[in-house]
């Protein structure tokens, strides 16, 4: 049995890589069965997903990410690239990305059936994976992390269902498929963009693991097939955290002017409705305008007023949406508009 001598974690036998390799890898005598495993729970899995979704029902949607195998090949992806065995490589991400196609065209064919559209302004599980920030792109490295830990360390197996949970896979694939059908594909792109963060964080942070863990090393001393690690695949690795790293440090410089026009905006819209015996019972941002929500006896108050304030104040760049409880919405743009 051999071991590696300077882990950083702790140790890795041969015995250790060949268990990795059996679990990850869809070769050898039992390929045909791990691909119908694999597939079988792909489809139930997303089946679970859509149909959480579309149901709002965030137990059903947790129930999906411990069906979910995308981690087995993303996973497999990352030990791939430790051993530098492009055939594994290629089978492995060629599985994620059709898994993924699937998965969206199951969520789109579930959507044609539903008569009303399935988008972040009517639904909760939605909103929640079309908008992707930096602090998750921190969650899924910190999660890739456990898996990738939890892969090499055979005693803490049992804390993958809950790296499963931890990771949305199916869920924002699944959101893909559905918002597409109800024609709104910047939502669309916000859940893909998610997927992709998930994805690129646990392949970036598992090579990572499994570079500390020296799986290279102990391989070739066991007498497995190991390729040549070129520097340009860890640059690539790389590159792809990297590469979804731009878009969220945009939507978080967004988030964060939204909330600062939010503060500015507040007092405004609290003022203007106090003079006309209203409340106003919340301020925010909805896929990118100013929501203000008043509530008071009829008739309705009128919102131009304030729309002259928050452009004075110099918000005449956001659209304004006033939403009165009697059902009224009211829409004022900002100047030149």
């Amino acid at each position: 049995m051999i071991r590696s001598t300077g882990a950083i974690f702790g140790t890795v036998t041969g015995d250790d890589v060949t268990r990795m390799r059996d679990a990850l890898f869809f070769d050898g005598d039992s390929a045909t069965r791990k691909f119908s495993k694999f597939w079988g729970l792909l489809i139930l899995a997303a089946i679970i997903a859509s149909a959480g979704i579309v149901s709002d029902s965030t137990a059903t949607v947790i129930g999906a990410m411990i069906v979910a195998p995308l981690m087995t090949p993303i996973l497999g992806s990352a030990l791939a690239v430790v051993l530098a065995d492009r055939h594994n490589l290629v089978r492995s991400v060629v599985l994620v990305v059709t898994g993924a196609l699937a998965v969206v065209a199951l969520g789109y064919v579930l959507g044609l059936l539903i008569p009303t559209p399935v988008t972040a302004a009517t639904n909760a599980q939605v909103a929640g994976r079309v908008d992707p920030h930096l602090i998750d792109l921190l969650a899924a490295l910190a999660t890739g992390a456990v898996g990738a830990f939890a892969l090499v360390r055979s005693d803490i197996s049992d804390t993958l269902p809950g790296v499963a949970i931890a990771i949305s896979l199916v869920p924002p694939l699944a959101v893909v498929g559905l918002t597409l059908e109800s024609g709104a594909p910047a939502q669309a792109a916000g859940a893909l963009l998610l997927f992709g963060t998930n994805v690129a964080s646990i392949i970036g942070v598992g090579t990572v693991v499994l570079l500390a863990y020296r799986v290279r090393g102990v391989a070739q001393t066991a007498g497995q097939s190991v390729g040549r690690l070129s520097r340009a695949t860890l640059v690539t690795v790389a590159g792809l955290v990297l590469l979804v790293t731009v878009p969220l440090t945009v939507s978080a410089i967004r988030v964060i002017n939204e909330a600062q026009m939010t503060a500015a905006a507040t007092p405004i819209a609290q003022r203007w409705a106090l003079a006309n015996g209203w409340q106003v019972t919340s301020v925010e941002f909805r896929q990118g305008q100013l929501w203000v929500t008043a509530a008071g006896k009829a008739p309705a108050i009128d919102a131009r007023p304030l729309r002259r304030d928050l452009t004075a104040a110099g918000l005449a760049s956001i659209t304004l949406d006033v939403q009165f409880l009697d059902g009224g919405i009211e829409r004022l743009p900002g100047p030149g508009k």
